[in-house]
């Protein structure tokens, strides 16, 4: 199944951002999770069997809650997630 690691850069913490990344993946049907980082960021593991959903959620990212400046995608070893989680800042 295809999977992807997304960390996300900007005013994205205190917003309400994980909870917007959460309500979008579950709609779109992706698994996986959602997690502040200590820097500041906010890092996404989704996993769909479609790639292009993936696609989309990554599209999405941009009209989230606080302001985005930055994008950055790599692929990720799936996990099989069940469902798609708010994770513990790491």
């Amino acid at each position: 199944m295809p999977s992807i690691r997304v960390v996300v850069l900007g005013r994205v913490q205190g917003v309400g951002f994980r909870y917007w990344v959460r309500t979008q993946a579950r709609q779109l049907g992706v698994t996986g999770s959602v997690c502040n980082r200590r820097d500041g960021s906010v890092e996404i593991v989704a996993e769909h069997k479609d790639s292009a959903v993936l696609d989309q959620l990554i599209q999405n990212l941009g009209n989230g809650p606080g302001q985005v400046e930055r994008v950055s995608t790599q692929p990720w070893l799936a996990a099989d997630a069940s469902q798609f989680e708010i994770g513990p800042t790491e």
